[in-house]
């Protein structure tokens, strides 16, 4: 028997219904049974930190159990490419950072590619990073740091956390920007860096405030300035590089993605449970604790972030000639 076109087409349509209907309930019924957030670093960790937080906050808000997973290891590429591997359905969600744009022009033969392979979730938090050098050193400003570097080239000692850190290609731009030369040591880690510095064998470190903000207070090591755009509130007397060098920004982003193809149900209830996470008090204070700032927004905004940092940190690689260990 041959049915009429319209009621092949409507049969057709409501397969079709029939097909998406389970995908579409899913969705809406996420999160049903617990959630993984890989961690491209080892615990303890500032993004570490952030993870743990907000698992804690999407477990007490969606009624199932988000389990931080640490992946350390070739700068955080283990961690995204078992993200990137994994089912598009929201079980699976990586803990973004910065590095994950440097790392599209430090390696070669990368098997993803992040910004097309990991689909933007929410912003989380901007970490402050300060220029903080040795009380040694003789300088107390950014200006005299400036002068004294350029005045004995090649002398002054520059710790990171390794080749492609954030210490090392925010130390990169600022090198760049003010036409010192400072001297690379990459350690195995920023505590071991940060521990040379407080010895006075390290110079100088471009090191994240959670690290270096105690010691700061109490005198073991001197902080120049914060590497933001402007100052931030937490730190109102510490001056932004900005301030010396017109323009001169770099700071570390944290945030949320999954697998690119993940129903944009489910990125749009996680991405509203991120926002109001950094509208609650609790949060942001202990945001703040850490010298970082709430970044909400929506998954576009994310992702234009994640765009645009990896073309800017791209040039930087490039022109300093950095390549991965």
């Amino acid at each position: 028997m041959r049915l009429p076109r319209r009621d092949v087409l409507r049969l057709a349509t409501a397969a079709a219904a029939f097909v998406a209907a389970p995908r579409i309930a899913s969705a809406l019924a996420y999160p049903t049974r617990p959630v993984r957030i890989l961690v491209g670093f080892a615990p303890g960790g500032g993004t570490d930190i952030v993870a743990r937080l907000m698992a804690q906050w999407f477990s007490e808000r969606l009624g199932q159990q988000f389990i931080v997973e640490n992946r350390p290891g070739a700068g955080t590429n283990i961690a995204t490419e078992a993200v990137v591997r994994a089912p598009p359905d929201g079980y699976t969600l990586l803990l973004a950072c910065l590095p994950n744009a440097f790392n599209a022009t430090l390696y070669e033969n990368l098997k993803f590619n992040f910004v097309h392979d990991i689909a933007p979730i929410a912003g989380i938090a901007r970490d402050t990073f300060l220029v903080v050098v040795n009380p040694s050193v003789p300088a107390h400003t950014l200006p005299e740091f400036i002068a004294y570097a350029r005045a004995n080239p090649g002398k002054i000692n520059m710790g990171s956390a390794g080749i492609g850190s954030g210490n090392h290609i925010f130390g990169e731009l600022f090198q760049s920007a003010t036409g010192v030369k400072l001297v690379h040591v990459p350690y195995r880690g920023a505590a071991p860096a940060l521990v040379d510095l407080l010895a006075g064998q390290m110079h100088v470190m471009f090191a994240p405030a959670t690290i270096s903000i105690e010691h700061i207070r109490a005198g073991r090591l001197r902080a120049l300035a914060v590497m933001t755009a402007m100052r931030v509130p937490q730190l109102p007397e510490i001056p932004a590089v900005a301030e010396f060098v017109p323009g001169f920004e770099a700071s570390y982003w944290i945030g949320l993605g999954a697998p690119r193809g993940t129903p944009a149900g489910i990125v749009d209830t996680l991405n509203r449970e991120v926002n109001a996470a950094l509208a609650d008090p609790k949060i942001k204070g202990r945001l703040e604790t850490h010298e970082s700032v709430a970044i909400p927004g929506t998954p576009a905004e994310f992702g234009k972030l994640v765009a645009d940092d990896t073309e800017r940190w791209g040039k930087v690689i490039r022109t300093a000639g950095i390549k991965a260990e």
